[in-house]
């Protein structure tokens, strides 16, 4: 696999990247967690930036709304170390004359990650707060939770707590297995798989299958036996990123990244020339983006790629082209928006 490299900008505390399609090309967003932009490169050369807003900034989430054409949703406004009381959910619509329109639709303190999960047409919505109120960087007393809602476009959006008591409730991806998408959520207490309504009516379900602290996770079927693996961030803000796999019945530690330092941050599962990997990164230390992979199934044994060191991402996107797949990086560290175009 080939891996070259595109610096997109230089994006002071560059935090989230997604991509929306516009008339039918690709658009790349990535903006800012600080009082700063969300810029846009429009597909296929990726090379001209424009503006989608210019603040407040703030933005931990980006999320594209299906069947639309290119609009999403955003998270704003989760600033500073600790006082996040201010922080929105505001849908934007691109404009016929390249502008965009930016709505409040939900005011919601500590919202850090949130998404859209499709069943038969029907948009739920999942949104998860760090905390629920904290007098200091160090207060964790108010634990933070899951709600959920279903989004049916632009106004109000009304949502209920589906569960509280997530401590640190940092890490979120989604998942879709055997047709259904669901989502996994993470915090102090461990990992949890949330499953929306499967017909109309019905209720959401939650399901506790770690119960340890997790920062952040991901999961993927890396050596093709049908069974999913795991990729995980430890603790909070975690010193270790890890693969498990089910064996026996219970999942078991199989891999750990030789670095142990804080601040990883980066763990998302997706393919790469058709190959799957767990992408991984880390704000501190090397400050390394690397992927991992299975170099041999049987017995299963994994490989760790570095892509870049030096760079610090806080989140990457994986995008897929024909021809090409794209990881767009966040570089938090080093206040860069980049491309890595994998090719076979």
């Amino acid at each position: 696999m080939k891996i070259e490299k595109q610096v997109l900008t230089t994006l002071p505390n560059c935090y989230s990247a997604n991509s929306i399609v516009v008339d039918g090309v690709t658009r790349i967003l990535v903006a800012s967690e600080g009082e700063g932009p969300c810029l846009a490169w429009t597909g296929p050369d990726y090379d001209t930036a424009h503006t989608v807003w210019e603040g407040p900034g703030g933005t931990m989430s980006i999320v594209p709304i299906p069947g639309t054409n290119g609009e999403f949703l955003a998270v704003q406004k989760f600033f500073r170390m600790f006082q996040w009381e201010e922080a929105k959910v505001v849908h934007v619509r691109p404009l016929p004359s390249g502008e965009y329109e930016v709505t409040d639709i939900l005011a919601l303190p500590y919202i850090h990650r949130f998404d859209l999960l499709t069943v038969g047409g029907r948009h739920y919505f999942i949104a998860c707060t760090l905390a629920t109120t904290k007098d200091s960087k160090e207060d964790w007393s108010s634990p933070g939770k899951i709600w959920v809602g279903e989004y049916t476009g632009v106004g109000a959006l009304e949502i209920k707590v589906l569960k509280d008591g997530i401590t640190k409730n940092h890490g979120y991806s989604r998942l879709t297995q055997d047709g259904v998408m669901r989502a996994l959520v993470t915090g102090e207490e461990g990992a949890f798989e949330v499953t929306p309504p499967q017909t109309v009516g019905a209720e959401w379900t939650v399901k506790q299958f770690m119960d340890w602290p997790i920062s952040d996770i991901c999961a993927i079927d890396i050596d093709g036996d049908g069974e999913l693996e795991f990729a995980t961030i430890e603790p909070f803000h975690g010193t270790y990123f890890r693969i498990y796999k089910k064996i026996d019945g219970s999942l078991r530690k199989i891999y750990e990244h030789p670095e142990t330092t804080e601040f990883y941050h980066v763990v998302v599962a997706t393919t790469l020339a058709g190959v799957p990997v767990f992408i991984g990164g880390c704000r501190r230390g090397k400050q390394e983006l690397f992927y991992v992979r299975a170099s041999q199934t049987k017995p299963l044994t994994l490989e760790t790629v570095l892509i870049e060191a030096g760079v610090g991402p806080s989140n990457v996107y994986v995008l897929h082209e024909k021809t090409r797949d794209i990881i767009v990086a966040a570089n938090r560290e080093t206040d860069q928006a980049a491309l890595y175009i994998a090719t076979p």
